[in-house]
Formats: structure tokens, sequence, C-alpha cells
């Protein structure tokens, strides 16, 4: 039978204008499908935009929805007089797995890949009647799912695709719960956020709905119980009974998946609606709380629609029935139930049960195949044995803030409304139903979101004498208003300060008369309110000050005397001039400096430092070492200034402080910083040059920006010899350096600088420290002393500078100690050699010994290392006797070694396997490989030193095999 589609299909809800707020909620349309002959479908499944239709002839038709309608045809391995005709299908919510159940008890598995349906042997007589799918949508395999069957058995089973041919689709199956002799009409399984491994069953029957929630196993596998067995056995569930015996359809429905909904519908919990005798039982899916009662809390907050209740039909008389027939079919959307009752769909809302749709589709006597919901998708669909139909919903929770607002639900309703008008509608409902209950303050705050006249508002709370609450109001309503309503802004933030400064008063005279308010809150009380109404002044102040007029609010501040406001207010518009000013004229210096270090404007740091660095200087400079954006040239006056009035010692001195930080921190290059810093340095009263030597040690005049002509000006000016020196030692006048010392006899200084000097100039320079030594004291124990201390000179260099009277006999001892002392010493290298040489013959011995050296290798010996017999293949012999294969010694010492001598090693090998160097070059190479394979055990050397973090038991060993 072939099959032409129409057109292609085109979804229902195209059809309807979006922005027409008079359309109905619902509305069926047929879909357009057209066949070559007439159709007789006898089961249907719709899951994921792709509706399943099964024919009595074992043909399954897949219609795509999303391709135009595109259709699949399959066919059955067997015919149906072998099998039997088609009774259910079961289509998982993605559409990747569907299960066909017939009328003779065999049942078949299909994936969406696949276009061959396979039996399930396992399953076979049995009647499946519904499927509980695994909550994680799988798509490669069912994972875990149950079924619920005719003779009232609840199986679990595994079902996994495979494209081999004698290995069977399900792993297992495994009967987990017998719910009576009455037929399973609806399962449903998911998981539960509260505890690992938690879930939630319902089990339907016609007469009871079982809710069994706990833990489950974590996996099943093939060949194990299932992971409900336990499940079941150890949870006992909650049950909500019929109470009533009346044929009619059973079955069980949830609420489609919110993850493709926006707003509150998107957090919402899921629901579930189970339609019997008596009507349909709904509530939600509770997910939070204690798991042990969640079942009887799921059923006391459910509410069931009774089918009396259900708008009557109408007989062919044209009157309405007397009785009302049960429903034949159930499904549930996310905010109303759908029924099929003779032929008509009858919607209600599940919150107030009000009828929003009744609707006459089928024709009397056509038969029906019953609705169906696409929980994926959010669509809804009514399939009979020739057509199909689509029941679309157009914002299906448009209404549900009007219910819930006629039901005081006043935050749910405001969550649910969709436009300004609605919202507006819902917060001046609650502002009224709050203020009759003398809730003021709770009301204002919902007035503020409204569009009740401003005025209304404002005189109910000032009739009430409420000025808390209006103040709230004000504020709520200043946050709601426009940025472009600035006057609006700027007249409620100005009244707003009056309405605080006048309650900070209040209470100020409430704490200091220790009276009592009118509301029954006494002195202490109002101690604490009053610190909270001053923070709330202070965050308003802060996020409003641009709406406020900073005119109008000093006045009104002022007026009010608020000290402690003024001053916050004018920190907060950064009017900082106002505030430093306010503080330096009265000495307020902690206050001053507070107010200081929130700044971050340069001008206001150049314009205050004078004066705060002569009265708080250790914590000025606390608050410029916080600042990177400060200009220190322009500090610098400040910093002189200071020093002028100072007379500290230089390791408290705190702009000598500033500029090695801005040196050394800030890494600064300006001349004017350096010799400012080095100025100080100089003129400072102590002798000590410890700081003023170490900064040009650091900063020698080649690196660094500082002007070394001026500095050695200035050292020279305050007799700082010791810089001196040291700044012409830095420009390479060791000479001047010298000369400087010695004409301040400083000779351990020049000696110094004669020791750092080039060695070409070194000797001239220790001749003329030598020189003025002997002058000074003439004496021969000093000369040799002094000879002593530099290598480069001798006793000869020395004697030109001794007087023409002295003798060579006064030194003479002197002379042939020094001799003594070389010969000695020549002696001891002679010894050295002596020694150097002895050691050399010992170790050619040794090496001689060495070679006729041999290790005695038993029958029986093993590798060390792969324990497979030594002499099989070439090996080596350590003398602490272990041993190994050559190939294996190699492997453990690239292994061990570094990556160096491992790649040599590697290397080495490939070209003696390759035959690279023929005759003596193999040789060479084969001596080089044996030397670094062989040079220590890997056993016992440091290369097994290095080993000891490594654990004795390796991850493929077992503890077993080291057991004693």
């Amino acid at each position: 039978m072939s099959i032409v589609p129409a057109s292609g299909y085109v979804p229902a809800s195209d059809f309807q204008d979006a922005s027409d707020a008079a359309l109905p909620i619902f509305n069926v349309e047929r879909v357009q499908l057209q066949f070559s002959r007439p159709s007789d479908f006898v089961a249907a499944q719709v899951a994921n935009n792709a509706i399943i239709l099964a024919f009595s002839t074992g043909r399954i038709l897949r219609i795509d929805l999303e391709n135009a309608g595109e259709i699949e045809d399959i066919d059955l391995p067997k015919k149906a007089s072998e099998v039997g005709v088609i009774r259910r299908m079961f289509l998982d919510p993605t559409a990747s797995h569907l299960l066909i159940s017939t009328s003779l008890g065999e049942n078949f598995y299909l994936h969406s890949q696949s276009k061959h349906p396979k039996p399930l042997s396992r399953l076979k007589g049995v009647s499946i009647e519904c499927v509980a799918w695994h909550p994680s949508q799988p798509t490669a395999s069912t994972r875990e799912i149950l079924l619920g069957t005719l003779d009232g058995n609840v199986y679990e089973t595994y079902i996994e695709p495979s494209q081999e041919f004698y290995r069977r689709e399900e792993k297992y199956v495994k009967g987990v719960y017998k719910a009576g002799d009455a037929p399973v009409v609806g399962i449903y399984a998911d998981t539960l956020p509260s505890r690992p491994n938690a879930w939630r069953v319902l089990v339907a029957t016609p007469q009871r709905l079982l809710h069994f929630a706990g833990k489950a196993a974590a996996h099943a596998h093939e060949g194990s119980a299932a992971i409900f067995s336990r499940f079941f056995e150890h949870e006992a569930p909650a049950v909500r009974e019929n109470g009533s015996s009346a044929p009619g359809a059973c079955m069980l429905a949830i609420s489609p998946e919110t993850q493709g909904l926006s707003g509150p519908e998107a957090v919402a919990e899921r629901s579930f609606a189970w339609l019997s005798s008596q009507g349909v039982l709904r509530g939600k899916l509770l997910t939070t709380g204690e798991v042990s009662d969640l079942g009887e809390r799921v059923f006391s907050e459910a509410k069931l629609l009774p089918r009396t209740q259900l708008p009557p039909s109408i007989a062919p008389s044209g009157r309405p029935r007397a009785t009302q027939e049960p429903a034949t079919s159930m499904i549930l959307s996310q905010w109303h139930i759908l029924q099929l009752v003779e032929g008509r769909i009858v919607g209600t809302n599940v919150l107030d049960d009000a009828v929003v749709l009744d609707q006459l589709v089928l024709a009397p006597g056509q038969s029906d195949l019953g609705l169906f919901a696409d929980v994926k998708k959010n669509t809804f669909w009514l399939l009979t044995r020739e057509e199909v139909f689509e029941i679309a919903a157009h914002e299906e929770s448009r209404d549900i803030w009007r219910i819930m607002l006629a039901a005081q639900q006043f935050d749910a309703a405001s969550q649910y409304a969709r436009d300004g008008a609605q919202k507006n509608a819902v917060a001046t409902a609650s502002g009224d139903y709050l203020v009759n209950k003398g809730q003021f303050l709770e009301a204002a705050a919902v007035y503020g979101r409204s569009a009740k006249p401003f005025e209304q508002v404002a005189l109910t709370f000032i009739d009430k004498g409420e000025h808390d609450a209006l103040r709230k109001y004000l504020l709520t309503k200043l946050a709601t208003l426009k940025k472009a309503a600035t006057m609006q802004r700027v007249m409620v933030a100005a009244w707003l300060v009056e309405l605080y400064m006048a309650k900070l008063n209040e209470l100020d005279d409430t704490i200091t008369t220790k009276a009592e308010l009118a509301a029954g809150v006494d002195a202490k009380a109002s101690e604490g309110l009053l610190s909270v109404v001053r923070k709330e002044f202070q965050e308003f102040a802060t996020r409003y000050r641009a709406d406020l007029d900073v005119k109008t609010t000093y006045e009104v501040i002022s007026s009010h005397g608020r000290e402690e406001e003024l001053l916050f207010f004018a920190t907060a518009v950064q009017d900082h001039n106002y505030v430093l000013a306010y503080w330096v004229q009265r000495e307020r210096w902690p206050a001053a400096l507070d107010v200081l270090q929130k700044q971050s404007a340069p001008e206001t740091f150049y314009k205050y430092a004078a004066v705060l660095m002569a009265h708080v200087p250790a914590e000025l400079v606390d608050i410029l070492m916080r600042q990177t954006n400060l200009d220190p040239e322009r500090l610098i006056p400040a910093l002189l200034h200071y020093t002028t009035l100072t007379s500290v010692s230089l390791s408290q001195n705190q702009a000598v402080r500033y500029l090695n930080f801005v040196i050394t921190s800030l890494d600064s290059l300006s001349p004017a910083v350096h010799n400012t810093l080095i100025s100080i340095y100089a003129a400072a009263p102590t002798r000590d040059e410890s700081a003023l030597l170490a900064y040009l040690r650091a900063n020698p005049p080649a690196d660094s920006p500082y002007d070394a002509d001026f500095a050695l000006r200035l050292c020279m000016q305050h007799t700082r010899v010791h810089s001196c020196v040291q700044l012409h030692t830095s420009m390479g006048s060791q000479g001047a350096a010298v000369a400087l010392a010695l004409a301040h006899n400083e000779i351990d200084l020049a000696a110094s600088v004669a020791d750092t000097a080039p060695p070409a100039s070194q000797k001239k320079l220790w001749l003329a420290i030598a020189r003025q030594v002997i002058r000074q004291e003439a004496r021969i124990s000093s000369a040799l002393s002094f000879l002593q201390r530099c290598p480069l000179l001798r006793i000869e260099d020395l004697i030109p500078f001794f007087p023409d009277f002295v003798l060579i006999d006064d030194f003479k001892e002197e002379i042939c100690h020094a001799l003594e002392g070389y010969s000695a010493h020549i002696d001891g290298l002679k010894a050295d050699m002596d020694a150097a040489a002895r050691a050399a013959g010992h170790i050619r011995s040794e090496v001689r010994a060495l070679r006729g050296r041999c290790a005695v290798v038993a029958p029986g010996e093993k590798c060390f290392v792969c324990r497979m017999p030594l002499v099989v293949r070439a090996f080596f012999v350590f003398p602490c006797q272990h041993a190994f294969h050559a190939d294996c010694l190699a492997g453990k010492v690239v292994e061990l070694a570094g990556l160096g001598k491992g790649r040599r090693i590697r290397e080495l090998q490939g070209e003696i396997a390759n035959g690279v160097h023929g005759g003596r070059g193999r040789e060479r190479k084969a001596r080089e490989l044996d030397e670094l394979v062989g040079g220590s055990c890997v056993l016992c050397s440091e290369l097994a030193v290095k080993q000891i973090d490594v654990p004795f038991v390796s991850p493929n060993e077992t503890v077993d095999e080291w057991a004693l």
C-alpha cells in the first residue's frame, strides 16, 4: 500500500494569530494526511514530533512531523496470521525506542536507526499494557525500564539493539512486582534529587494508584538482579483507592517536560493524573522533603475531578443526557486535563476545574485510538482509525494569574502575570488586601510596583500616620520610575530626604528623653532602630545621589541639624573639598584621613598633602602608598617642607619612606624623585652614611636617572666621604676615590676600592696606599703586614718607600721568615705531587687486577628482570652478584636513566642492529653501549636509590603475591 502525504504537515498552531487574545486556549485541527486507499489504524503513538501508526496487516508507519510529514514504512518480520494483530505500541519520549505488542503475546523492538523490528524472545507471552521509560531518556539503549502487564505483573528489562544475529535485544527480563489480578494500566518512574539512587515509581490499576519512593540499586548487569528488585521488596507504597467498582477506562498521565518552557513554568514540578471510574485524580509530583513520606504528601495534596462535574453530553434529541458517560481517554498538559468523552474533547483547568474546551470532534460511532501527548514538544493529539487531529495550545497559562489572584495567592499570580496591566492588577489587589489587614509596610512595597495613583497611595499612608510605610513606598516608587522622568525622581528623592531626617530626629529625641514611643518601642530599641534608619539613609543617598539636588539636599539636612548625614551626603556626591576642608579646619586629622583614603582624584592629594604631612605624616604616607595614579614629583614640595620641620631619624622619616616606595615598588625613573631622596640623605643631621651608601650601591649612576655630579657635590658639601668614594668608584674613577679616601686617612676604605679596581690599575692603587701607610707609620712591621694584605706587592716594591736611613738589617729577620715560608710551601707542593704519583700507580694496579676478575654464574641463574634463564642470551654480571640479560638491563636503564642517556642507548642499539658502521666502528659503538648499560647495577646503585618512592606492589600485581 503506497502512502502519499499531502503538501506537507503544517502545525495547527501556525494557523493561529498569537497576538489575538480572543483565541481559545485549545483549538482542534485535522492534520491533512492522504493515503492511496482507506486506512484502518489499530494502534498509535506520538513522541518528539513523530507519529507512529500501526495497521492490522502488521505494517507500521513513522511520520516525521519536523521534516514536512516524511513517512517511513516498516513491516513486522512475520505475518499477522503468525504473530497476531498489533494491539499496543509504546514509544519513548525521544522517539528512539518502540515496543510493539501483538494480540498473541508476541513483542518486538524497533530502534529509530533501524527498519527491522527484532523479536523479544524473553518477553514472549507477556501482554504489555504500559511502559515506564528511564528518566535519562537514552538513545543508544533503553537502560532499565519497567513494563506493566495485563495480568498485573511489573517486569524490569534492559533493551540494547545489536547487529549480532544470535544476540538477544533484551539483556534480562525479571518480574519485580505483582499488583494483583487487575491489569497495570499505567506506570511511571523518575529519580529524586534528595539522595543518590533515590527513585519514585507510580503504578496504576483500575482500583488503586500506588506511589513507591526509596533507594534502588545503582546498576543492573546481565545475569544479575534488576535494580528495582529490592526496591519493590523493601519500600511500602502509599496507596490511593478508587472506591468504586463502576466500569470505565483507567489510565495514568504525566504532564509534559518543562525544558522547552520559560518563566515560572520552567521550574514548576511535573504533575500526574489518574483516570478511573470516579473521575480524574491529579496532583504534583513533589520532589522535596523526606522520601519516606513523599507518597502520602503527594496524595494528600492531590484533588479529584469527578466525572459528574464534566459538562453533560447532548443526546440526539438535543437535550443534555441524564447521566455522564465516563471518559475513554485522558492526557495532561501543563495546566489542563484533556479528556475524550463520547467523541468530545473536554479540557478543564487543574487549578479551579473550569472547563476551557468542550468540542465535538468525532462523529457518532467513529472509533478512536485515544488522546496522546508529546511530552518533549508539548503538543497534544487525537488519533482515530482513519484520521489524525492536533489539539493546539495557545498561551495555555495566560489565565493562571487570574485564578491565583482570585485565590489571593498574590506572589504566584504576580509570577504568571504576563504584561504590565496584569502585574498592575495583581499588585493593586495585593496592596489593598494588605492595607485592610493593617500590614502597611508590606503594602507599601506592593503599591510601589503598581500603577495605582501616586497621590491616593501617599494620602492613604499619611491619613493613617504610617510615615515608615510612606517612606518605603516612595523608595519602591523611586526604584520603578524611569530615568527619563527626571522631575518626578528629583521630587520623590527630596521628599524621602525630609522623611529620613524627621525619622532620625524623632529617634534621637526618644533616646535623649528616654521616653517610650507610641508604638511601644522603648529607648533601647530606638537606638537599634536609629542605626538601621541611618544605614538606610546612607544606602539611599549612595544609590540615588544622581537624583538628589545637591543644594536642596544640603538645605534640608542642615535645617534638621544632622551633621553626620550632611557629611555623608557630601561624600556620596563626591564633594571631597567640602568634607576635607570641614575636617581640616577643625583639625580632625583622623577624620580627614578617613575621607582622603576614599578618594582617587590626584588633585585632592596635591592640595592637602602639605598640611597633612606636617601633622599626620605616617598615616598620610600609608594612604599615598595605596594610590597608584599620583605624580610623585608634585608631592616633592610637601615632602621637603616636612623634612625641614621634622628632626626624626632617617629610619622614621616619612618622606624617605615614601620616596623609597616610589623608587623600589613603583620603579620610578624620575630624576627629581631620586635627587630629592639623595638630598634628604646627604643633609640628614646624622653622621651615619649607611642609608645613603645602601641607596648608591643599589642604584649605580650608569643605571639610575639621578644626576651623579649633583649627588657628588651634595656629598662633598656635607662631608659624606664614604658616599663620595662610592660615587667615584661607580663612575669608574678609582684613582680619585682612593685619593679622596687617603686624604681623609680612610686606609681601609681606600684598600676596598683598590681591591675592586681593574687589574691594570690595581697595583698602582695599592702602591699609593702603601706609600701612605709607610709614611704615616714608618715601621718595618707595618710594611710587612701590609705586604701580606696585598698579594700583588712584594717586599722589593715597598723598599723605595722607606726612609734612606733604614737598613736592610732592620727587616732581615722578616725577609728570612718570608723566604722560609716560600720554602715550606715548595716542600708541601712536592709532597702533594708524590702522593698523587702513588695514587696513580695504585689505580693502575687495580685496573690491571680488574681485567682478570671473574664471576661464577650458577647453571640455574635467572635474570633479575625477566626471571628467565640467564645463559640463553648475552648477559651482564655485576660485583654485587646481580645478573641481567643485556636487552633486559638496557630496557631497565632506559627506564630509570635520564632522557639524554636513554636516547643515546636507543640510538646505539639502532645503529648496531642496522649495521650502520662496519668492522671497528661497530665494535666502538658496542663498547660505548656496554659502558652505558653496564656502568652500574640497576638494583643497588644510585639508579635504584632514585626509585625510593616507587611502591613495591605495582598496579598490575595483587597483594596476595607478596604474602608470606
